[in-house]
């Protein structure tokens, strides 16, 4: 199913944050604590979700000579009402998003969706795309806030982990620390994913690095049939 697909992708394959390298401001300022990294991440997806449907319905009316800025005010509506729910119903979550919460209506991924996906496609495709990035980015905030919290603060979620033995590394908890995880969050995720799956398109006669591996990395399969 095409939804389906649509909606896994962003998740790995196509990671707005880990693979596209999109919204790195807020994935820097906001994974200090993991439920900061969950607050955000759920608060884009919401604002990309509904966002995304609305200019996918809407994009036979805007024109093309104001396309942009209707979809930043649609997107700047989102936001707004994201906002007045926390403020109201979850404030200190709110205070500590601070200006990244009106950031979302800046941020590359929901414009870039809104651009690239929701423009082009059904609403039904539309928001399998959208949730799936909103997915995938929160997945990213979340897992990079746990570690960052758990070497940084020695905690999860709040929960005490050193009991009262370990002492954690407190340049986890600065910009530094969380550079240098982004960074190995990226690294692993391509590995894991890119590099796989273009070496299956290309097959193994393809590859730059064959000259160096002499085609030893290739399967048991591929070099059969190759010697064939």
């Amino acid at each position: 199913m095409s939804w389906l697909k649509e909606f896994t992708k962003g998740i790995i394959k196509e990671n707005p944050t880990l693979v596209m390298l999109l919204g790195t401001c807020p994935t820097l300022a906001m994974t200090t604590q993991a439920v900061n990294g969950l607050g955000m991440g759920i608060a884009t997806t919401f604002v990309l979700l509904g966002s995304c449907v609305v200019i996918s319905l809407l994009k036979k009316v805007i024109p093309d000579q104001v396309r942009l800025p209707a979809y930043i005010v649609i997107i700047a509506g989102f936001v707004t009402l994201v906002s007045f729910l926390l403020q109201v119903y979850v404030p200190e979550l709110y205070s500590t998003l601070g200006v990244f919460l009106s950031l979302i209506t800046v941020n590359c991924i929901i414009l870039g969706r809104a651009e690239a996906f929701a423009s082009k496609n059904s609403v039904a495709r539309t928001a399998a795309d959208a949730l799936g990035m909103g997915v995938g980015f929160t997945l990213a905030l979340v897992l990079m806030g746990s570690i960052r919290e758990i070497l940084g603060s020695g905690s999860w979620f709040g929960i005490d982990l050193t009991l009262g033995v370990l002492e954690p590394v407190k340049l986890f908890t600065m910009p530094a620390g969380g550079f240098m995880v982004f960074g190995l969050l990226v690294a692993v995720v391509n590995r894991l994913s890119h590099y796989q799956i273009s070496k299956k398109k290309m097959g193994c006669e393809n590859c730059p690095s064959r000259a160096g591996c002499g085609g030893h990395c290739a399967s048991p399969a591929e070099t059969e049939e190759e010697a064939n």
